[in-house]
Protein backbone atom coordinates (compact mmCIF):
# COMPACT_ATOMS: atom_id res chain seq x y z
CA UNK A 1 0.00 0.00 0.00
CA UNK A 2 2.81 2.40 0.85
CA UNK A 3 4.51 1.85 -2.50
CA UNK A 4 1.25 2.37 -4.38
CA UNK A 5 0.70 5.65 -2.56
CA UNK A 6 4.19 6.90 -3.41
CA UNK A 7 3.82 6.11 -7.10
CA UNK A 8 0.37 7.71 -7.23
CA UNK A 9 1.62 10.95 -5.71
CA UNK A 10 4.60 11.06 -8.07
CA UNK A 11 2.45 10.51 -11.14
CA UNK A 12 0.02 13.18 -10.00
CA UNK A 13 2.75 15.73 -9.36
CA UNK A 14 4.57 15.21 -12.66
CA UNK A 15 1.31 15.27 -14.61
CA UNK A 16 0.56 18.66 -13.09
CA UNK A 17 4.10 19.88 -13.78
CA UNK A 18 3.62 19.12 -17.44
CA UNK A 19 0.90 21.74 -17.86
CA UNK A 20 2.77 24.75 -19.15
CA UNK A 21 1.40 28.20 -19.84
CA UNK A 22 -0.39 27.07 -22.99
CA UNK A 23 -2.80 24.52 -21.50
CA UNK A 24 -5.90 24.82 -19.35
CA UNK A 25 -6.72 21.88 -17.12
CA UNK A 26 -9.66 20.99 -14.93
CA UNK A 27 -10.23 23.55 -12.23
CA UNK A 28 -8.93 26.46 -14.24
CA UNK A 29 -5.66 25.04 -15.43
CA UNK A 30 -2.42 23.79 -14.03
CA UNK A 31 -1.26 22.83 -10.61
CA UNK A 32 2.00 22.27 -8.78
CA UNK A 33 4.86 23.52 -10.98
CA UNK A 34 2.32 24.40 -13.66
CA UNK A 35 4.21 27.42 -14.92
CA UNK A 36 7.69 25.92 -15.16
CA UNK A 37 7.60 22.61 -17.02
CA UNK A 38 6.63 22.02 -20.62
CA UNK A 39 6.75 24.08 -23.80
CA UNK A 40 9.56 25.49 -25.90
CA UNK A 41 10.57 27.93 -23.13
CA UNK A 42 11.22 25.23 -20.52
CA UNK A 43 14.97 25.21 -21.25
CA UNK A 44 16.49 28.61 -20.46
CA UNK A 45 20.22 29.20 -19.87
CA UNK A 46 22.01 32.11 -18.27
CA UNK A 47 19.15 33.03 -15.92
CA UNK A 48 19.63 31.13 -12.62
CA UNK A 49 17.17 31.55 -9.78
CA UNK A 50 15.50 29.89 -6.83
CA UNK A 51 11.92 30.47 -5.66
CA UNK A 52 8.86 28.94 -4.04
CA UNK A 53 5.83 28.31 -6.20
CA UNK A 54 2.52 28.59 -4.34
CA UNK A 55 -0.60 27.25 -6.05
CA UNK A 56 -4.05 27.68 -4.54
CA UNK A 57 -7.22 26.22 -6.02
CA UNK A 58 -10.77 27.00 -5.00
CA UNK A 59 -13.80 25.04 -6.15
CA UNK A 60 -17.38 26.10 -5.38
CA UNK A 61 -19.87 23.25 -4.98
CA UNK A 62 -23.53 23.49 -5.93
CA UNK A 63 -24.59 23.20 -2.27
CA UNK A 64 -22.70 26.39 -1.42
CA UNK A 65 -19.67 24.57 0.01
CA UNK A 66 -16.14 25.52 -1.07
CA UNK A 67 -13.09 23.28 -1.41
CA UNK A 68 -9.72 25.07 -1.13
CA UNK A 69 -6.35 23.42 -1.69
CA UNK A 70 -2.86 24.87 -1.45
CA UNK A 71 0.42 23.42 -2.74
CA UNK A 72 4.00 24.62 -2.41
CA UNK A 73 6.95 23.61 -4.55
CA UNK A 74 10.56 24.74 -4.23
CA UNK A 75 12.03 25.50 -7.65
CA UNK A 76 15.68 26.01 -8.57
CA UNK A 77 17.36 26.57 -11.93
CA UNK A 78 21.08 26.99 -12.61
CA UNK A 79 22.90 28.91 -15.34
CA UNK A 80 23.14 25.76 -17.48
CA UNK A 81 19.37 25.53 -17.56
CA UNK A 82 19.12 22.52 -15.27
CA UNK A 83 15.86 22.60 -13.32
CA UNK A 84 14.97 21.12 -9.93
CA UNK A 85 11.63 21.04 -8.12
CA UNK A 86 11.06 19.69 -4.62
CA UNK A 87 7.85 19.12 -2.70
CA UNK A 88 6.91 17.44 0.55
CA UNK A 89 4.42 14.58 0.32
CA UNK A 90 2.20 14.30 3.40
CA UNK A 91 0.39 10.93 3.57
CA UNK A 92 -3.36 10.99 4.29
CA UNK A 93 -4.60 10.49 7.86
CA UNK A 94 -4.35 6.87 8.93
CA UNK A 95 -1.62 6.01 6.45
CA UNK A 96 1.42 4.11 7.69
CA UNK A 97 3.63 6.09 5.30
CA UNK A 98 5.81 8.89 6.62
CA UNK A 99 6.13 12.39 5.12
CA UNK A 100 8.86 12.47 2.50
CA UNK A 101 10.09 14.53 -0.43
CA UNK A 102 9.74 14.04 -4.16
CA UNK A 103 12.43 15.80 -6.20
CA UNK A 104 12.34 16.17 -9.98
CA UNK A 105 15.53 17.11 -11.85
CA UNK A 106 15.49 18.06 -15.52
CA UNK A 107 19.09 17.86 -16.68
CA UNK A 108 18.74 19.31 -20.16
CA UNK A 109 22.49 19.39 -20.96
CA UNK A 110 22.71 15.72 -19.91
CA UNK A 111 19.35 14.93 -21.56
CA UNK A 112 18.14 13.02 -18.50
CA UNK A 113 15.19 13.40 -16.17
CA UNK A 114 15.28 12.10 -12.60
CA UNK A 115 12.55 11.67 -10.00
CA UNK A 116 14.04 11.16 -6.52
CA UNK A 117 11.88 9.42 -3.91
CA UNK A 118 13.32 9.95 -0.44
CA UNK A 119 11.04 7.32 1.11
CA UNK A 120 12.75 4.54 -0.86
CA UNK A 121 16.09 6.27 -1.67
CA UNK A 122 15.38 5.60 -5.34
CA UNK A 123 16.02 7.77 -8.39
CA UNK A 124 13.99 7.00 -11.53
CA UNK A 125 15.78 8.08 -14.70
CA UNK A 126 14.42 8.60 -18.20
CA UNK A 127 15.66 10.31 -21.39
CA UNK A 128 14.90 14.02 -21.68
CA UNK A 129 14.72 15.85 -24.97
CA UNK A 130 15.67 19.50 -25.24
CA UNK A 131 12.54 21.49 -26.23
CA UNK A 132 12.51 22.75 -29.80
CA UNK A 133 12.67 26.54 -30.03
CA UNK A 134 9.56 28.01 -31.60
CA UNK A 135 7.45 24.89 -31.03
CA UNK A 136 3.74 25.56 -31.10
CA UNK A 137 2.13 25.75 -27.63
CA UNK A 138 -0.09 22.87 -26.56
CA UNK A 139 -3.65 22.87 -25.37
CA UNK A 140 -6.90 24.54 -26.45
CA UNK A 141 -5.51 27.97 -25.54
CA UNK A 142 -2.23 27.52 -27.36
CA UNK A 143 -3.26 27.36 -31.00
CA UNK A 144 -3.16 24.34 -33.27
CA UNK A 145 -5.88 23.01 -35.57
CA UNK A 146 -9.25 24.73 -35.23
CA UNK A 147 -12.04 22.18 -34.75
CA UNK A 148 -15.58 22.69 -36.04
CA UNK A 149 -17.69 24.54 -33.45
CA UNK A 150 -14.54 25.16 -31.39
CA UNK A 151 -14.72 27.80 -28.66
CA UNK A 152 -13.60 31.28 -29.62
CA UNK A 153 -10.35 32.53 -28.10
CA UNK A 154 -9.24 36.14 -27.62
CA UNK A 155 -5.76 37.20 -26.47
CA UNK A 156 -4.90 40.58 -24.97
CA UNK A 157 -1.35 41.75 -24.31
CA UNK A 158 -0.96 43.79 -21.14
CA UNK A 159 1.71 46.43 -20.35
CA UNK A 160 4.73 45.23 -18.35
CA UNK A 161 4.57 45.70 -14.59
CA UNK A 162 6.33 44.47 -11.45
CA UNK A 163 4.82 41.17 -10.26
CA UNK A 164 6.20 39.34 -7.22
CA UNK A 165 9.25 41.59 -7.24
CA UNK A 166 10.29 41.24 -10.90
CA UNK A 167 9.37 43.01 -14.11
CA UNK A 168 6.92 40.87 -16.08
CA UNK A 169 4.86 41.00 -19.28
CA UNK A 170 1.22 39.96 -19.15
CA UNK A 171 -1.20 38.13 -21.41
CA UNK A 172 -4.92 37.60 -20.86
CA UNK A 173 -6.50 34.73 -22.78
CA UNK A 174 -10.27 34.27 -22.73
CA UNK A 175 -12.05 31.25 -24.18
CA UNK A 176 -15.79 31.48 -24.82
CA UNK A 177 -17.91 28.37 -25.21
CA UNK A 178 -21.04 29.39 -27.09
CA UNK A 179 -24.49 28.56 -25.72
CA UNK A 180 -25.55 25.04 -26.63
CA UNK A 181 -22.03 23.74 -27.35
CA UNK A 182 -21.94 21.42 -24.32
CA UNK A 183 -25.56 21.65 -23.25
CA UNK A 184 -25.08 25.09 -21.68
CA UNK A 185 -27.98 27.54 -21.99
CA UNK A 186 -25.63 30.55 -21.73
CA UNK A 187 -22.08 31.23 -22.98
CA UNK A 188 -19.26 30.05 -20.70
CA UNK A 189 -16.14 32.17 -20.35
CA UNK A 190 -12.83 30.66 -19.17
CA UNK A 191 -9.95 33.04 -18.55
CA UNK A 192 -6.24 32.79 -17.88
CA UNK A 193 -3.97 35.72 -17.05
CA UNK A 194 -0.24 34.98 -17.21
CA UNK A 195 2.65 37.22 -16.13
CA UNK A 196 6.06 36.08 -17.41
CA UNK A 197 9.32 37.49 -16.01
CA UNK A 198 11.25 39.38 -18.67
CA UNK A 199 14.58 38.20 -17.24
CA UNK A 200 13.80 34.67 -16.05
CA UNK A 201 11.48 33.72 -18.94
CA UNK A 202 9.13 31.84 -16.58
CA UNK A 203 5.62 32.66 -15.33
CA UNK A 204 5.67 34.45 -11.98
CA UNK A 205 1.90 34.60 -11.68
CA UNK A 206 -0.98 32.75 -13.36
CA UNK A 207 -4.63 33.39 -12.54
CA UNK A 208 -7.16 31.14 -14.20
CA UNK A 209 -10.90 30.83 -13.79
CA UNK A 210 -13.41 28.31 -15.11
CA UNK A 211 -17.00 28.65 -13.79
CA UNK A 212 -17.50 24.90 -14.21
CA UNK A 213 -14.74 24.02 -11.77
CA UNK A 214 -13.33 27.03 -9.93
CA UNK A 215 -10.22 29.18 -9.83
CA UNK A 216 -6.49 28.53 -9.66
CA UNK A 217 -3.84 31.07 -8.70
CA UNK A 218 -0.09 30.42 -9.02
CA UNK A 219 2.48 32.80 -7.55
CA UNK A 220 6.24 32.42 -7.82
CA UNK A 221 7.42 33.86 -4.50
CA UNK A 222 10.72 34.47 -2.66
CA UNK A 223 12.56 34.86 -5.97
CA UNK A 224 16.36 34.98 -5.64
CA UNK A 225 18.34 35.57 -8.84
CA UNK A 226 21.65 33.86 -8.05
CA UNK A 227 23.56 30.74 -9.08
CA UNK A 228 22.54 27.77 -6.88
CA UNK A 229 24.78 24.99 -5.58
CA UNK A 230 25.52 22.52 -8.38
CA UNK A 231 24.99 19.53 -6.05
CA UNK A 232 21.24 20.15 -6.23
CA UNK A 233 21.16 18.85 -9.80
CA UNK A 234 22.79 15.44 -9.38
CA UNK A 235 21.56 12.21 -7.82
CA UNK A 236 22.70 12.12 -4.16
CA UNK A 237 25.02 9.43 -2.87
CA UNK A 238 23.18 6.40 -1.52
CA UNK A 239 20.31 6.53 -4.00
CA UNK A 240 19.60 3.57 -6.26
CA UNK A 241 19.13 4.69 -9.88
CA UNK A 242 16.64 2.70 -11.94
CA UNK A 243 16.91 3.22 -15.66
CA UNK A 244 14.31 2.53 -18.30
CA UNK A 245 11.18 3.95 -19.83
CA UNK A 246 9.11 3.59 -16.69
CA UNK A 247 9.27 5.19 -13.28
CA UNK A 248 6.97 7.74 -11.64
CA UNK A 249 5.79 10.25 -14.16
CA UNK A 250 7.49 8.64 -17.14
CA UNK A 251 4.52 7.01 -18.81
CA UNK A 252 2.22 3.98 -18.47
CA UNK A 253 3.28 1.28 -16.08
CA UNK A 254 5.02 3.49 -13.55
CA UNK A 255 7.73 1.82 -11.49
CA UNK A 256 6.36 -1.62 -12.30
CA UNK A 257 7.33 -1.14 -15.95
CA UNK A 258 10.81 0.09 -15.09
CA UNK A 259 12.74 -3.12 -14.63
CA UNK A 260 16.12 -2.72 -16.27
CA UNK A 261 19.46 -2.47 -14.59
CA UNK A 262 20.16 -0.58 -11.39
CA UNK A 263 23.15 1.30 -10.08
CA UNK A 264 24.03 3.54 -7.18
CA UNK A 265 24.01 7.30 -7.37
CA UNK A 266 27.27 9.23 -7.68
CA UNK A 267 29.37 8.75 -4.58
CA UNK A 268 27.67 5.51 -3.58
CA UNK A 269 28.90 1.95 -4.01
CA UNK A 270 28.87 0.75 -7.61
Amino acid sequence: MKRRFVIGMSLSAVALFAQGPGGFGRGGGGGRGMGIFGGSNAYVTGAPFSAVEVVQTQEALTDGNTITRKYQTSITRDGQGRLRTEQTVTPPPGSAAQPHTIVTILDYPGQSRYVLDSSTMTAFQAPLRIPTAGAAPRGPFGGGTTRPNAPTVTTTTQPPQVVNGVLASGTLVVQTIAAGQIGNDKPIQISRQTWVSNDLKVPVQIRSSDPRFGTTVMDLTNIVQAEPNGSLFVVPAGYTVKQGRGGPGFGPGGAAALGGRQRRGPGGPQ
